[in-house]
């Protein structure tokens, strides 16, 4: 009986040993995933900080005017050229999209209700393909 009970004592002893050291080795992996990824992070920190620095140097007012100056024959405002709101026409009415599509559709017509049992209101019958 007694070398039963060593015999699970030194097998529990050597499972929890395995485990405690799988334990230290995740630990120790995912550790290293952390650092990685906070590695990373600063990387994609410092890439945006340098497209932001480049954007401002890009978007500077000075610079912007003169390649507008030198690409774009630009020439000034006329007051011809301008107009009053009333002088522009209405907006054509664009109708109703919606209805158009449900009638494409043929879902337009009026369908019965639970109180209206009149031959005139009828619920479309569709039929499911058999299989």
């Amino acid at each position: 009986m007694t070398k039963l009970l060593h015999i699970v004592a030194i097998s529990a002893l050597i499972s929890s040993a395995g485990y405690a050291y799988s334990v230290k080795y995740d630990t120790l992996y995912y550790s290293e995933q952390v650092a990685k990824l906070k590695s990373k992070t600063q990387r994609e920190r410092e890439a945006i900080a340098v497209l932001q620095a480049e954007w401002q140097y890009l978007d500077r007012p000075d610079r912007l005017q003169a390649a507008a100056d030198q690409h774009l024959d630009l020439q000034a405002l006329k007051i011809q050229q301008l107009a009053r709101l009333s002088d522009l026409p209405n907006r054509p009415d664009r109708g109703d999209e919606i209805g158009l599509k449900l009638q494409a559709l043929g879902l337009f017509e009026p369908t019965a209700t639970p109180k209206d049992k009149s031959n005139e209101a009828r619920t479309p019958s569709t039929q499911t393909p058999r299989r």
